[in-house]
């Protein structure tokens, strides 16, 4: 798959947070994936802290993506939607996202939410694939 991240020295450096300001794709098949929390295949909330939940979530998306014969690679957008109460808490998603897209990461927005589904969950990521 061609794409192309953007990511212009006269905006802010978002790589050191995981994430790239924005992606060009030029064709493929687009995937949107439903929001993902740190739950297990059983519906298990894994660990209470952000970290594992980040991880969990993102093991969901390449899961769902492995479905349809795609990876990590073709996520083209990522939004994360975070609970109030784990705000402080965001250089672990950055380090999530670091250590699962080392190379021109998708572009992403953050959203601070009063809370999700179930009060145990502190995040939720949608994502956008191409493949």
């Amino acid at each position: 798959m061609q794409r192309k991240v953007i990511n212009p020295t006269t905006v802010f450096n978002s790589l050191q947070y995981g994430f790239s300001q924005a992606m060009e794709v030029p064709e493929g098949r687009r995937i949107m994936l439903s929001g993902q929390v740190g739950v297990d295949a059983q519906e298990h909330t894994v660990g209470p802290g952000i970290a594992e939940q980040t991880a969990a979530a993102l093991d969901n998306i390449e899961k769902v993506l492995a479905e349809v014969g795609g990876d990590l690679s073709h996520v083209i957008m990522l939004r994360l939607y975070i609970v109030e109460s784990a705000r402080e808490q965001q250089a672990s998603i950055a380090h999530a996202l670091l250590e699962r897209f080392p190379h021109n990461p998708p572009p992403s927005s953050w959203i601070i939410v009063s809370g999700l589904s179930l009060p145990r969950w502190l995040i939720e990521i949608e994502a956008e694939a191409v493949i």
